[in-house]
This record gives structure tokens, sequence and C-alpha cells, in this order.
């Protein structure tokens, strides 16, 4: 059995030397002259230190710290001299001298191998997030920095009492804001960012994922503008049927994450729906052509959109509870067909999130009904902005509309 200290003491050592043979690498290619603070030997030297300093005394251990930042202070104050700031071997390096600290303090191999992971991951990609970081504008950042604000300061302290006439709190309606923005956020990141092949293919996955009218929208229009013929154009049909598709797994999702047993009630259809849209998608998709999708480039994020989805997630919760009430189910039915000429999500997450007193069957009914109606307004667009070109797409569209309603109509 090997004593608990000499295993902890390889430990340190071997993340240490590693981790100073990964800044070595870095330094090396980014061509970083010497003199620099810190190597293979230097980071080796400073974990076993860490690890002698924090068994004799913490009070040791901490002094020894101190010592180390006075000496990278000194460094420091030469290499300023030779217009050199960077404090990226300091950071390191102090992260090799927590080792000690946290291995003992967790006694968990684990918690030295994620530091190690990080280190490895941000030295080796720096230029690939600063590749990505330099294509996001300014007002998306501010967006993003005032929506966490709005997420992780105001989410906690709203009232979690149901408000009047409406059954929800206003903490459930700012969540609910704020993970359906999450959903669209991370697509449209994915979309824009992540993904170099700005294909048509690539816009209609998570075009669809984000917002399947906007991306009917847009590749329409870019159907038009560029007056594609043959192989491009099946590409951009193809591109519209599959943000269709998509738009059911989303639904899929939201259903999944606000109420259980609707997502089990849509679950089969719309697996159903998205598969057919897919198999379809894929048999346009006949060509090798590449060409440059545009993408629906509006954050979703923006504070503006979010605060008009809450006002139309509450307005449809008041007017489903006051047509239920009033006109049941049948009327239910006529508003899902209405809405789906609209913005469904508000009206979907009203029906699965809000106090209506109806079963569960009615709201899976009134979903796919919005849905498929939904699918019909897309066909329009995608006729009437593409001037007749995506005729294809919208004859689709419309089949899987109607047959959505007819479904939602007989369950």
């Amino acid at each position: 059995m090997i004593p608990i200290d000499l295993l902890y003491f390889l430990i340190i050592l071997s993340f240490s030397f590693l981790t100073g043979l990964e800044l070595k690498t870095y330094k090396l290619s980014k061509q970083v002259q010497k003199p620099h603070f810190g190597s293979a030997r230097t980071s080796t030297f400073i974990g076993i230190l860490g690890f002698a300093f924090y068994k004799i005394n913490i009070n040791l251990y901490i002094l020894g710290y101190f010592s180390l930042t006075l000496l990278y202070a000194i460094h420091y104050y030469f290499k300023n001299q030779n217009l050199r700031t960077s404090i990226l071997s300091f950071l390191v390096i102090s992260l090799v001298y927590s080792f000690s600290g946290l291995l003992f303090t967790t006694k968990n191999i684990w918690s030295i191998a994620i530091i190690f992971v990080s280190i490895v991951f941000i030295l080796n990609y720096k230029s690939h997030t600063k590749n990505i970081f330099s294509q996001i504008n300014q007002n998306e950042i501010e967006t993003f920095g005032k929506f966490i604000l709005l997420s992780a300061v105001i989410l906690p302290v709203l009232p979690k009492n149901p408000l009047p006439f409406i059954g929800i709190s206003a903490f459930k309606i700012w969540l609910v804001v704020v993970i359906i923005s999450a959903i669209s956020y991370f697509s449209y990141i994915a979309q824009k960012f992540l993904f170099k092949n700005k294909s048509f293919l690539i816009t209609g996955i998570f075009g669809g994922l984000y917002s399947s009218t906007a991306t009917t929208v847009v590749l329409s229009k870019k159907a038009f503008s560029i007056n594609a013929k043959d192989n491009v154009l099946s590409i951009i049909n193809s591109s519209i049927i599959l943000a269709t598709s998509m738009m059911y797994l989303r639904l899929l999702v939201i259903a999944f994450i606000f109420n259980q047993n609707i997502f089990y009630k849509l679950l089969m259809p719309f697996l159903i729906f998205s598969l057919t849209g897919i198999i379809i998608s894929f048999f346009l998709y006949k060509s090798n052509l590449n060409i440059e999708a545009p993408i629906d480039d509006r954050n979703p994020l923006e504070l503006g959109t979010a605060f008009v989805f809450a006002i139309l997630f509450v307005f449809m919760i008041l007017i489903t509870k006051f047509v239920t009430i009033h006109y049941g189910n049948l009327g239910l039915k006529i508003l899902s067909f209405i809405v789906g000429f609209t913005d469904i999500d508000p009206f979907i997450l009203s029906l699965i999130t809000g106090k209506i007193s109806i079963n569960i069957n009615e709201i899976a009914s009134a979903v796919i009904i919005a849905a498929g109606s939904n699918n019909i307004l897309k066909a329009l667009y995608s006729y009437i902005f593409s001037k007749k070109i995506t005729f294809l797409a919208s004859i689709f569209l419309i089949i899987l509309g109607i047959i959505t309603i007819i479904y939602g109509i007989i369950i």
C-alpha cells in the first residue's frame, strides 16, 4: 500500500511537470525570447515547494506564495522595461503552486486534473478564441452582459407568489423568458461563430432551432436576390424544409423543460413530422456546391425582445384562460389555429406552464394545431419573399401544416 503523502507527492510532481512542459511548448510556439519566468523544471520545483510548505505549516505555505509573488514582481519590473507586460506565466505557476493545497483539501485528484486540462485548453486555443471574439461586435457583448444581470441578479429576487388572474408568479414568467432566450441564443452562437462553413444546411439546422419563421424569411429572400436556379434552388428548398423540421424538435425541448406530461404526448407525432421533413430535405439536397448562406444576424438576447416576449406570454395566458372558460375546447382549437400565424412560443408556453383548467390531451392538441398553422404561415412567407422561386418548399410546408392540424384536431 502506497502511503497517501507519497501518492499525493507523485500526483503533484507529475501535474506540475506536465503544466510546465505545456507552458514551455506554448512559449516556443509564440517565439517568446528569454528570459522568461517559468519552464518545465521551474514549474516542477514550484509544485514540490508547495507540497513541502503545505506539509510543514499552512502559514509557511501562504508565505511561500507571497514570496513567489514578490519574485515575479521583480522579474515583471525588468520585463516591463522591455515592453513585455504579459503575466500569463505567473498565473500558470500560481495554479501549479495551488495544486498541493487543493489536493490536500479536496483529497480528489480530479480537482487538479480539471485545472490542468483547463490550462492546456486555454493555452492551445488562444488563437481560436481570439478569432471568435473578433467576430462578435460590442453591442452583442453588452446585450449579453445586461441579460446575465437580469437573469442572475433580478430573477432570484422576483416574488414567487402567483399573480392575481394569471395564476403564475413573476419569477416563473421571467424564468420562462430566460430559458427560451437561452435556447435561441445558443443556437444563434453555434450558427454564427462555431461553424466556419456558413452553408445553407447549417442555416437550416441552427436557424430552425433559433426561429424557423425568421430563417424561412431569410432563405427565401436569398433565393430571390440570387435568382436561384437548379442545384442552388434545391439547396435552399431543402434548407427551408429543414428549418421547419428543427422547429418540431425545438418545441419538444421546450415541452420537456416545462411540462413532461405534454412532452410525452407530443414526442411521437413531432418526431415523425420532424423526421419526415429531414428525409425530404435530404433527398432535395443533391449538390456539393460551396455557397455561403445568409443568417439572421439579430441577437436573440436583445432586452427589448425579451420584455416583449414576457408581455406576450402574460397576454396569451389571459386570452387562453378567457377562451377556455367561455368557449371550451373548440374555442381553444380555433385560437390555436389563429395564433399559429404569429409567434407561437408565447402561446405554447402559456399552455404548458399556465394554470389553465384543461386536460393534457386538449393542451397537446392546441400545441399541435398551432405548430401546423405556423407551417402554413412559413409557406406563405417562402412563396411571397422568394417571388414564387421556392414554390416546392412552400408546397411541402402547406402539406405538412395541414397534416399537423388534422392530427391535432383528431387526437
